[in-house]
């Protein structure tokens, strides 16, 4: 009988086929030491690696999953889709069902144009907010992140600083010479160039950076003067932190927002959607063009019309509650095991920032991308692998969100906390 392969065999083999062994550079263990583990299965809030090892996973698809692993209604609903087909390459209704529901629940969207991913989402609004204003200049911050596109990759967040990358190579200096960078929190001055400011409405690449009061509110303003349009990259935090994204936590209403993750159930996915007046501007009815032979697929509309139907205002409060017992938690036991770190949450999303906050204040919580980048990533890298030793898994990076989803339940959340205490150490 053939042994199963290890993790060991299996990086090993991804290395001689693709680059770094892995598909995303996030999944990568570069920073953390070691090698990856390799998912065999999942179930609600475990992932199993091959080595038959369960992990309670606090990376969760880097929050598309909400509901937990393998939730019967999400496995349900794709595996009917996928017994009448995979793809077409012809409308079906599920796709006008999900557009209808994000515009139903997402302010200011009344169209919506489906996607394969949330970074094709939001490249397609930059295309779309420059054709629809007749501008070029894009504004964004530094250490938010909106996917690999070229014109957004400058001072990008999440994987590009684990890498300790300004940039990317291969993006030449004319595809961002209409990218400007702001510092996160600001409001910056707008011109008569200005096509768009794009902007994640919490920053959930550079670990968890909340907007400080004025700061959405300000962009709003400064594009209705300046005649720019402002889009939300709400692909972490659409669907997550409520049924209304970030624009219904905080009141304010841009022009266009970009959805990934969440709506599609753990299957590729994106969105855009605006006013009408703006999604007019898309082909076939306007002169922006944008394809995808893949979007809108049966099988990711079917999963994210099952995770959806389940994300009701009391599963939200629902969800708080648990992310605020594990951030409590979390905080006494690195404290007692002798951990600088400081967490944060916003809602249903959560940050750790390991080291000596850079004020004396024990409700320090970062600002923007400067501040992020005082954590300490070889303090992150020990307990991480501290926990992967006890069976917990942390993003392996440490400008990533933590995510949690209903699945997790307070005795998890408990038992997991104690086996970290157990044998956490900052030495």
């Amino acid at each position: 009988m053939t042994e199963p392969p290890t993790n060991a065999d299996l990086f090993e083999a991804a290395q001689r086929v693709i680059p770094g062994g892995v598909n995303s550079p996030v999944r990568a263990f570069g920073s953390v030491g070691g090698a990856p583990y390799f998912v065999a299965r999942a179930e609600g809030p475990y992932v199993f690696d091959v080595e038959g090892r369960r992990y309670l996973d606090f990376v969760q698809s880097y929050g598309a999953i909400i509901l937990g692993h393998a939730h019967p209604a999400v496995t349900e609903a794709v595996a009917k889709a996928a017994a009448d087909g995979t793809s077409y390459g012809a409308p079906t209704q599920r796709e006008v069902l999900l557009a209808e529901l994000i515009a139903e629940a997402a302010p200011g969207v009344e169209q919506v144009r489906l996607t394969s991913s949330g970074t094709e989402a939001t490249m397609t609004a930059v295309r779309l907010a420059r054709g629809f204003t007749d501008r070029s200049r894009i504004v964004k911050f530094a250490g938010c992140y909106h996917g690999h596109a070229d014109a957004l990759l400058a001072a990008g967040g999440s994987g590009v600083a684990t890498l300790g990358l300004s940039g990317s190579a291969g993006v030449p200096p004319s595809a961002v010479a209409d990218t400007v960078v702001a510092p996160y929190n600001v409001v910056p001055e707008l011109d008569e160039q200005t096509a768009a400011v794009v902007v994640e409405p919490v920053a959930a690449n550079m670990g968890l950076v909340p907007p400080v009061p004025g700061f959405l509110e300000g962009l709003r303003a400064a594009c209705d003067e300046a005649g720019a349009l402002l889009i939300f990259d709400e692909v972490i935090t659409g669907f997550r932190l409520g049924r209304g994204g970030a624009a219904e936590r905080y009141g304010v209403t841009p022009d266009i927002s970009c959805f990934g993750k969440v709506i599609g159930g753990g299957l590729p996915i994106g969105a855009l959607g605006a006013r009408t007046e703006i999604m007019q501007t898309l082909a076939p009815t306007g002169p922006v063009y944008q394809a995808g032979t893949l979007s809108g697929n049966p099988l990711a509309t079917a999963a994210g019309l099952a995770v959806l139907e389940h994300l009701t205002p009391e599963f939200y409060s629902e969800l708080e509650a648990t992310v605020s017992a594990t951030a409590a938690q979390l905080d006494t036991t690195l404290s007692e095991a002798g951990y600088e770190a400081s967490i944060v949450q916003e809602g249903t999303l959560l940050g750790l920032y390991m080291g000596q906050p850079p004020i004396d204040d024990a409700t320090w919580c970062p600002k923007n991308y400067d501040d992020a980048r005082t954590t300490d990533e070889q303090a992150y890298a020990r307990l991480h692998t501290q926990a992967l030793a006890q069976g917990i898994a942390f993003a392996p990076g440490a400008y990533e969100a933590i995510f949690v989803t209903l699945a997790d339940a307070a005795d998890v959340i408990d038992e997991a906390i104690r086996a970290i205490a157990a044998t956490a150490t900052p030495i």
